[in-house]
């Protein structure tokens, strides 16, 4: 009895043994081939560690890229920024270099010969409250003729009035290309004791005159376009500078400022909506009123979107008549990705060209004229200080430094004047009054420092 149940307790736990585990899946594992289950898993794990392995590379590539495309932006603004700072350094230099030539070697732009219809109160009174009175007055006048003058441009510009606007800028090119570069050199000469007789004058004024209506209105060299405006600018600047009496030329650089401020930052500014309205219309504002580091064709501009209009007509056309024929055959289908591609290449090209023209900084001829009135007011005025010329000169450089930073911060059109005019006020009252004194007190007592 003892041997029976023993053996059945050793044949319980055989077939037990055997239940648990069953012959097709010891025979699968032996064997080394998987179960279903196992062949499903198996097959899983690997294409969920190819999908991690993909989107980890995917966001490393991702990261790699946004890293790469910031530091290429911050590299562009840099490059840009410093780029830009040189660009307009150097043509304000020249022209606040040419006016100070001038009044420093040229008799003629320092005495006092008449005033402008604008500025009709005279200032050569005893009494100080009449002087500032008069000048406010003529700063009142003057102010008010710009105001209006800039918003009757801003209408035309508005209603599209091109050739009235070209006309106008074109008269006035011609008189300061012709009649005032030919009072400039008729003063010169005489200063200089020049003898030239009036055919060869003539022919001189005739060429300068008309390459420079050329470039600045049509099509020419990039530098020779800007240098004509520069000469402009400073052919302007001596004109004012000879006709303002002296307080009347402060205050109106003084409230020129403030007006440059309103108009370019407030939102129905005349300026603000001169450039607005530029934008909207994708065009450029005319090259005769603005200094630009970027070419201006405005000829050259129309007749290449003139060229572009009926290529894109055809690669609409064509996308129009690939998607009809498109569920008939295979082949048209294929025909259609060569236009699209097409299409999208002319896009980018267009899109490179804008991007860089967009990168020219502009610089309206206005700052030019009054960065040079206050300059050549205070070599003028400040008996022939150059102590005062210099800081001057300095301040305007300084100021304009500060707008381009401004500009890099907020990305949008600045007012240029009022930075440069304030630092140059405060530069020159306080280098003409606490500066030079000492300087002429150190000077007579023979101190050295």
């Amino acid at each position: 009895m003892n041997t029976s149940d023993s053996e059945e307790e050793l044949c319980n736990e055989r077939t037990s043994l055997m239940t648990g585990s069953p012959p097709i899946s010891s025979y699968h594992v032996e064997t080394g081939l998987p179960s279903s289950v196992d062949t499903q898993t198996k097959r899983r794990r690997p294409v969920t560690n190819q999908s991690n392995n993909r989107e980890t590379h995917h966001e490393g590539v991702s990261t790699e890229r946004d890293s790469t495309a910031d530091s290429e932006d911050e590299e562009m603004s840099l490059k840009y920024g410093a780029k830009h700072v040189i660009m307009l350094f150097v043509p304000v230099t020249l022209c606040m270099i040419v006016v100070i030539a001038t009044i420093k070697s040229v008799s003629f732009y320092t005495e006092k010969g008449g005033q402008l219809i604008y500025t009709p109160f005279t200032e050569d009174t005893t009494s100080v409250g009449q002087r500032l009175l008069n000048s406010v007055l003529n700063t009142l006048i003057m102010i008010s003729v710009i105001v209006v003058m800039t918003i009757f441009l801003v209408v035309l510009y508005k209603y599209r009035c091109y050739k009235f606007i070209h006309g106008w800028l074109i008269l006035s090119s011609l008189m300061l290309l012709f009649w005032f570069s030919f009072l400039y050199l008729g003063e010169v000469f005489k200063t200089y004791n020049v003898a030239m007789d009036y055919p060869t004058l003539a022919l001189v004024i005739w060429n300068f005159g008309a390459v420079g209506m050329v470039c600045i209105h049509w099509k020419g060299p990039l530098q020779l376009q800007q240098a004509y405006l520069i000469m402009i600018s400073a052919l302007m600047a001596l004109v004012f500078i000879k006709y303002l009496p002296e307080w009347s030329a402060w205050v109106i650089l003084g409230a020129i400022s403030v007006y440059d401020l309103i108009a370019v930052l407030c939102p129905k500014g005349p300026l603000r909506m001169l450039v607005e309205t530029a934008q909207e219309r994708n065009e450029p504002i005319f090259p005769a009123l603005i200094y630009s580091s970027a070419m201006i064709w405005m000829v050259g501009m129309t007749e290449h979107s003139a060229v572009q209009q009926p290529s894109h007509q055809e690669t609409n056309s064509d996308e129009e008549v690939g998607q009809s024929h498109h569920d008939n055959t295979e082949d048209n289908r294929n025909m259609v990705v060569p236009e699209t591609e097409v299409h999208g290449a002319q896009s980018r090209t267009t899109s490179a060209v804008e991007l860089e023209e967009e990168r020219g900084i502009k610089l309206g001829l206005g700052d030019f004229i009054f960065y040079s009135v206050l300059v050549g007011k205070a070599s003028a005025t400040a008996s022939g200080d150059w102590n005062t010329t210099l800081a001057c000169f300095v301040a305007i450089l300084i100021g304009l430094c500060l707008t381009l930073l401004l500009l890099a911060i907020f990305k949008k059109a600045l007012p240029a004047l009022p930075i440069s005019i304030t630092f140059g006020l405060v530069f020159y009252f306080s280098t003409d009054n606490l500066v030079r004194p000492f300087m002429d007190n150190l000077a007579t007592h023979q101190f050295y420092i």
